[in-house]
């Protein structure tokens, strides 16, 4: 038998394994690193978190990925360059986490590497093709990071998903229902990255279904207008927000948008929700954003993204008496947006995420984690396509050697 093989199979028969998630969000702010203690499988999976960084990028590496991220048209060369160069450069950034950790590859089992979404398209999307498929694609080579490492890498897990009829995303849903559903508490678990998306966990008993969708956009407007108008990355505790007012014209403009009025579960990205949309909404108007106080735009699309956050969110707790959400993402600690929420769901009990033991900033990372933990070790995640559902595993395997 192949050693690697052997290997792989002696993993897969071990009671824990020790698992570094990885992941780096449409913000291209950096890559989180979370050191899991992954014990189990299936509905008997347990996480313990042992260690969390986030290792920032450069403005350099943020500006040169900026130029193939979410936009239609890039130079092939850089895309392929980047693929391994990015890979190179989370390689190191593993090794360092490690180092600071006092931990030495050998004792970890397997990295889970999301890899830098640079381009994602659902098929509703795709208004210019007659063969519309969903796709999505993810950068950063897994063999590029398991060599550099020495470290067993699983990576690409957004590609059996839409193999299966999905979107390649929200993923999230997946590990939510096996880790943090609970007897009598209806659960929602609300992510503001870039992208806003939920999960909806009903109780154990109840005979709703959990499902995952997203809401549209989170923090990716914002983050684009601090950026041009204020040459910050972010709005920092919501503060540009707080100081403007709304443009309630635009703000009703977007809130049409065809994309919010979808019912049923979906995705979505920057390559939508992105300035050429906001304008193309203004242009609606007659009115250029230009000419307006920028605070007031940052406002008006904060507000965007908690009243569709909110109203997507109020379609599934009518009845429920007891619904809690946490919430976890960067834009979990912007206060103008989360008191927004608040105000928009006053029946509901909101807590941050630390309150069922994983922390708001490494969330997505250890989802990662446990999806490369079940591909090692059990049977798959339940998956519902338009035909039927069945039992799927995530990621590719890559070897060191």
């Amino acid at each position: 038998m192949n050693p690697s093989i052997k290997k792989l199979a002696d993993l897969a028969e071990k009671k824990s394994r020790k698992i570094i998630g990885l992941m780096s969000g449409t913000s291209l702010d950096g890559l989180d690193i979370a050191l899991c203690k992954v014990s189990g499988s299936g509905e008997g999976t347990s996480v313990d978190l042992l260690e969390f960084t986030t290792i920032p990028y450069s403005e350099e590496i943020r500006h040169e990925l900026k130029k193939i991220t979410s936009v239609e048209n890039v130079k092939l060369k850089e895309v392929s360059y980047w693929h391994t160069k990015l890979a190179h450069l989370h390689g190191s950034m593993i090794l360092k986490a490690l180092d600071d950790w006092n931990v030495k590859s050998n004792e970890v089992d397997c990295i889970a590497s999301h890899g830098q979404t640079i381009y994602h398209s659902p098929a509703r999307d795709q208004k210019e093709r007659k063969d519309k498929v969903n796709n999505t694609l993810q950068i950063g080579d897994g063999d590029q990071i398991a060599t550099r490492t020495e470290i067993l890498t699983i990576s690409d897990f957004r590609q059996k998903h839409v193999a299966h009829g999905g979107e390649g995303a929200p993923m999230a849903g997946l590990v939510d229902q096996m880790l943090f559903s609970h007897p009598t508490e209806t659960r929602i678990l609300l992510n503001i990255g870039g992208i806003g998306n939920f999960t909806f966990l009903p109780p154990n008993k109840s005979t709703k279904k959990s499902f995952t969708t997203d809401t549209g956009p989170g923090n990716t407007l914002i983050d684009a207008l601090t950026l041009h108008y204020f040459q910050k990355p972010y709005d920092k505790d919501g503060e540009i927000a707080i100081s403007g007012r709304i443009i309630e014209k635009l703000l009703d403009e977007m809130l049409r948008d065809s994309w919010l009025d979808e019912s049923k579960a979906k995705t979505t990205g920057p390559e939508y929700f992105n300035l050429e949309w906001l304008h193309k909404k203004a242009d609606n108007l007659k009115f250029s954003i230009d000419e307006v106080p920028p605070e007031d735009l940052v406002r008006t699309v904060s507000e965007l993204s908690a009243i569709t956050i909110a109203e997507n969110i109020q379609k599934y707790i009518d009845k429920e008496r007891n619904a809690t959400l946490y919430v976890s993402g960067g834009g979990a600690h912007n206060p103008y947006v989360m008191n927004r929420i608040g105000e928009l769901l006053p029946r509901v009990d909101i807590r941050e995420i630390e309150d069922l033991g994983i922390s708001a900033d490494s969330k997505e990372a250890v989802i990662f984690a446990v999806l490369a933990n079940e591909m090692l070790a059990g049977n798959g995640f339940e998956f519902e396509s338009d035909e039927e559902s069945k039992k799927v595993n995530f990621g590719k395997v890559s070897f060191p050697d």
